[in-house]
Order: structure tokens, then C-alpha cells, then sequence
């Protein structure tokens, strides 16, 4: 029977779609923020009061009311201390990071300022001029992060700052990686696939275990998948994805609860994914690139919760032919300076194919592996063309 060809994007919306029902019935755990790096949110982060304080001044000068006309020294104010009460006409010397006193609206730097016997002047200010305002950085009651948002290191400096110490965090997928096939299951081929697969998991905030692999065996890889479904949250299996007869792991999730059957996407066409037992099973490709392709541009969404591919911009430095046939083409680069060399094309350092992208050939090398990143096209692209490239180290 035909397969349905998803887009890609239909697929991650699928699976992000799973991955709040996922999180839903995932454990919580409290952990602090040197900790918080990959992790998702259970509860919503709000500011418990304002942040800053006070309006605070953002330069070393005078806190003044603008529309003082006289103003005199009559105050000293820094960081730790709390503000002064100021008349009208006095002025307050301030340093850097220091509250302003009430009836202060702007700071004249003290390089503008001009002072004779205690009294200072200097160009007119407008309201609000090298100040930070109450509130700046956030609002009591605002909501700063939402619930399923996964966090970043740098997101402990802003936690940190409206005075939260720690917070409340999905518990991480267990993650069990399968690879299916006869050559690799009696050792005549190596496992090419399982580590760099467990790598990106972890790199996703995730706990893999590498699993034993299985035969082609229509029994063999139906109770690999349902043992592994059984006891991991999300299971990837690599191989045995296609149509051929020894293609078994796409007709134990077709007996399941599918959630796509095949990707627009060349190379990683023959991924699928499914729920078995509650867990998300995600069938990927066994030829290498192609697993890797379909994992980053695929699966990466349910860990992650991203569905974004950051990109920049570099000039392509070959004519690349793709075929006109409403697929997603992932053609790997190397980056030299603001140029992309097509990793593969007969004018890199990988000769594989002339100008006419060969997916096949190029996801069954792992040199390929050693691209910077990949260029989604679904026409053919032009040498000397400005071209997005989405580098392989935003993807973790």
C-alpha cells in the first residue's frame, strides 16, 4: 500500500502536538539553576515583584528633575544605598547602578556636567535620559517564561535577577535507541547510527540507552519495539523503514497509532512515527546522513519543543540540480568564510556526484558527517547564489 508523503512541517507539528500530551503525563522535579541548561518547564515562571526595584541610573553623574531649573549638590547615592529624599532644586551625585532618588527623573553624566561651589548645570535632559525604569526587566505578576518552554544557561541570569533560585522542570524523556538489522545484529556491519543518535539526545536534554540490536526478523523487531516502548518514554529505532520485504519496523508501527508515514525529505524520506504502549516511536532511516537528517530536522521538535531552524546566509559556491518533484532536499555544506561548499559535489573535497544532488549516494557516507551544516532547497540552486544555511550546531 502507497504511503501518504507528509511535509516536514506537518510532521513537527504532529509531533509537537504528541509532545504536549507527553508532557502532560510526565513526572516534575525542582532543580536549581546551575542545572535549568536543556531542561523543560512544568509551571509557568513569573516576576514576584518588579525588577528593578527602583529606577536606577545607568551612568556615574546627577539625579535630577528636569524641569528644575537651579539645582544644587545636596546628596550622594550608590548602589547599596536606599534613596534620598531630594527638595525642589537639589541634585544627587549617583553612580552606576544606584537607585534614583523620588522626585529625580534623569541622570546628567558627569563628563556633561559643569559644577561651581556645589551647584551643578549642564544641557537640558529629557525625562527618563541614562535611567533604567522600575520595572525594566520585569513586572510583578508578568509571566517570563510559559509552561513547556525549554531553557537555556543564559536564562539563570534573568531567573536569577528577579530572585528565583530554582525552578520546577518536566523530568527528562527516557529515550531507548534501537537498530534493526541482520548485518549489524550478527556484526558483519558496524552500528554507524546508535552513538551519534545517543549524543544528540543528551544534547537535547534527554537520557538515551543504547539497546540491543535485532535481526530482520518480523518478530524479533516487533518485540524489540513493544519491550523498548514499554519501558522508555520515546523509542528511536534506524532501519527498516522503507518498503522492502525485510523492512519490519514500518509495519509494526502501521499496526499501532501512526502519526505520519514518510516525510517529504531527501535524505530521511522513510521516517515514521507512531505511539505504542503511550511511548512516541520514531523510525528513522538506517543509512547514516539520512538518520542524522531526519533526526535534527524531524525528531529534534519533540525533545526540543522548537520548531525554528536558525539560519545564515552564504554564498553557494557550485551549481546544485534538484529535482523538481515537491520534495525537501537537505544538501550538507561545508563553510569557508561566507562561502557554502556542497559537501559531495564533484568540486569538493568528497567528489560523490557532478551537479545533480544524489541522496542516495551521499547519505551512505559517513564523510558527510564532517558538513557544518545543510541547506533545505526544493529547486535548484545557482553557484554564487545567497543561500540560508542552517548549521548543524544549532541544532542541539
Amino acid at each position: 500500500m502507497a504511503r501518504t508523503d507528509l511535509a516536514r512541517a506537518d510532521a513537527v507539528e504532529r509531533l509537537l502536538d504528541h509532545r504536549s500530551t507527553a508532557l502532560d503525563s510526565c513526572s516534575s522535579e525542582i532543580v536549581s539553576l546551575d542545572a535549568l541548561a536543556g531542561r523543560t518547564l512544568a509551571e509557568d515562571v513569573r516576576a514576584p515583584t518588579d525588577v528593578p526595584p527602583h529606577d536606577y541610573a545607568t551612568m556615574d553623574g546627577f539625579a535630577i528633575a528636569t524641569d528644575d531649573e537651579s539645582l544644587a549638590v545636596a546628596a550622594e547615592v550608590f548602589p547599596e544605598d536606599e534613596p534620598p529624599e531630594l527638595d525642589e532644586g537639589e541634585a544627587a551625585r549617583i553612580a552606576t547602578g544606584a537607585p534614583l532618588p523620588a522626585r529625580t527623573d534623569a541622570v546628567l553624566k558627569v563628563e556633561d556636567a559643569t559644577v561651581d561651589d556645589e551647584r551643578i548645570s549642564g544641557p537640558q535632559l529629557a525625562p527618563g535620559t541614562n535611567v533604567s525604569p522600575r520595572g525594566g526587566t520585569a513586572q510583578a505578576g508578568e509571566t517570563l517564561f510559559d509552561a513547556g518552554t525549554r531553557l537555556a544557561a543564559r536564562h539563570a541570569a534573568l531567573l536569577s535577577d528577579i530572585g528565583i533560585e530554582s525552578v520546577t522542570v518536566h523530568e527528562r524523556f527516557s529515550v531507548g535507541i534501537v537498530a534493526t538489522g541482520t548485518e549489524i545484529h550478527e556484526g558483519r556491519q558496524p552500528d554507524r547510527d546508535s552513538e551519534f543518535l545517543a549524543g544528540l539526545v543528551r544534547e537535547w536534554g534527554h537520557e538515551p540507552t543504547i539497546r540491543e540490536s535485532v535481526p530482520d526478523d518480523s518478530g524479533a523487531v516487533r518485540r524489540a519495539i513493544e519491550s523498548a516502548a514499554a519501558t522508555h518514554d520515546v523509542v528511536l529505532t534506524t532501519g527498516g523503514t522503507s518498503v522492502g520485504s525485510a523492512d519490519h519496523v514500518a509495519t509494526v508501527l502501521e499496526a499501532h497509532d501512526p502519526l505520519f508515514e514518510s516525510v517529504r525529505l531527501q535524505p530521511g524520506r522513510p521516517v515514521l512515527a507512531a505511539v505504542v504502549d503511550g511511548a512516541l516511536v520514531v523510525g528513522l532511516p538506517g543509512k547514516p546522513l539520512a538518520a542524522h537528517t531526519a533526526a535534527v530536522l524531524v525528531a529534534r521538535s519533540f525533545f526540543t519543543g522548537q520548531r525554528r531552524l536558525p539560519s545564515i546566509t552564504a554564498g553557494l559556491t557550485s551549481t546544485v540540480e534538484i529535482p523538481d518533484d515537491e520534495r525537501e532536499y537537505a544538501v550538507p555544506v561545508v563553510l569557508d568564510g561566507n562561502e557554502a561548499i556542497p559537501l559531495g559535489h564533484a568540486d569538493s573535497s568528497l567528489p560523490i556526484y557532478d551537479e545533480r544532488f544524489a541522496p542516495g549516494l551521499v547519505s551512505a557516507n559517513t564523510r558527510t558527517t564532517t558538513a557544518d551544516g545543510i541547506v533545505l532547497a526544493e529547486r535548484s540552486l545557482d553557484a554564487g547564489q545567497p543561500i540560508a544555511v542552517v548549521p548543524y550546531r544549532v541544532l542541539a
